[in-house]
C-alpha cells in the first residue's frame, strides 16, 4: 500500500503525530479510512501502484496514467490534479523501490515541507527515525522487501526500481507496458516521455502537488532533485560522514542485480 490521498485544509495548525497501526508507524490521516480500505473490492483488471514514500510514486502514477488515458484530450492533463486520477488501491500490483540513502534524504526534505506530516526534526534525528522505521508507513526495509518476497510467488506483480526508470526509460517502459498489456505506438510513447520528464512534471500543477495547500514548497519543492545518488551531496553539506546503511544497501544492489539476472535468462 502507499500514500493515501488525503484532503487538507489552510487550517491545519499542528503536525500529526506517529503512533503504531498493527506494528506500522502511521498516522490518523491513513488509519481514519482503514476500514474503507481493508472492506475495498478489486476487479481483475485493477491496478495497484506501491512504493514507501518519496521512491518515485508520482512520476510512475503520472507514466501509467497517460499510458491509459493520454489519449483522453488536454482537459484531463490540465484540470484534475494526479492525485485525483490515481488514488489507487487495487489488484494487479506495479511496485517502485528506490536506494535507502536518497529515498532518505527526499523523504528527509518532504516532511519538512508538508505539515500534514510529522515534524522530522534535524537530518541527525530524522535519519536515526528512519533507519528505525520510526516513520509514516514505518521501515524502508520491511517495505521493499515484504514487496520484493511477494514478487517471488505471485504473477501479477511488476517490480521497478527507481534508479533503472533512471538508466533506461525506455526499456523500463517497454516492460512495464508488457506488464500492463499494452501496446502504444512510438508516437504515445514519445507523447508520454516528454510528458514524465521530471523538469515538465515539476512545471505541471497537476503533478508537482501546487495545488494542496499544507505543503509549503517555498520550504522545499515537491519535485525536488529527480535523479540517483543525490544523498552524497545532500550529506556533505550537513558536515556529515557518509553514511553507510549496510543492511539496507546490501539487501538493494542484491535485489536490483537478481532483476536484471532474471530480465537477461528470459
Amino acid at each position: 500500500m502507499n500514500e493515501i490521498n488525503v484532503s487538507y485544509s489552510m487550517e491545519v495548525l499542528h503536525r500529526p503525530q506517529l503512533f503504531d497501526f498493527h506494528g506500522v508507524s502511521m498516522t490518523n490521516a491513513f488509519t481514519d479510512n482503514w476500514d474503507n480500505v481493508q472492506n475495498f473490492k478489486a476487479r481483475p483488471d485493477d491496478i495497484l501502484i506501491a512504493t514507501y514514500p518519496k521512491a518515485g510514486t508520482t512520476w510512475v502514477s503520472y507514466i501509467i496514467d497517460l499510458l491509459y488515458f493520454g489519449h483522453m484530450g488536454p482537459d484531463r492533463q490540465t484540470s484534475i490534479p494526479l492525485y485525483d486520477r490515481v488514488p489507487f488501491l487495487e489488484l494487479y500490483v506495479v511496485y517502485v523501490a528506490r536506494n535507502a540513502k536518497d529515498n532518505a534524504v527526499s523523504y528527509f526534505h518532504f516532511e519538512r515541507m508538508n505539515g500534514g506530516m510529522p515534524e522530522p526534526g534535524d537530518w541527525s534525528t530524522f535519519l536515526q527515525d528512519f533507519m528505525a522505521g520510526k516513520k509514516v508507513f514505518g521501515s524502508w526495509y520491511d517495505h521493499v522487501n515484504g514487496w520484493w518476497e511477494k514478487k517471488q510467488t505471485h504473477s501479477n506483480f511488476h517490480y521497478m526500481f527507481y534508479e533503472d526508470l533512471i538508466e533506461d526509460y525506455e526499456k523500463e517502459i517497454d516492460r512495464l507496458c508488457s506488464f500492463l498489456g499494452l501496446s502504444p505506438s512510438v508516437e504515445e510513447k514519445e507523447r508520454v516521455r516528454a510528458s514524465v520528464t521530471f523538469d515538465s512534471m515539476k512545471q505541471n500543477k497537476m503533478t508537482n502537488y501546487s495545488t494542496v495547500p499544507v505543503m509549503n514548497q517555498e520550504v522545499s519543492p515537491f519535485m525536488r532533485k529527480g535523479t540517483t545518488s543525490c544523498w552524497a551531496t545532500f550529506v556533505s553539506q550537513y558536515l556529515l560522514s557518509p553514511v553507510v546503511l549496510i543492511k539496507y544497501t546490501f539487501f538493494y544492489t542484491l535485489s536490483r542485480l537478481a532483476a536484471f539476472v532474471i530480465r537477461t535468462v528470459i
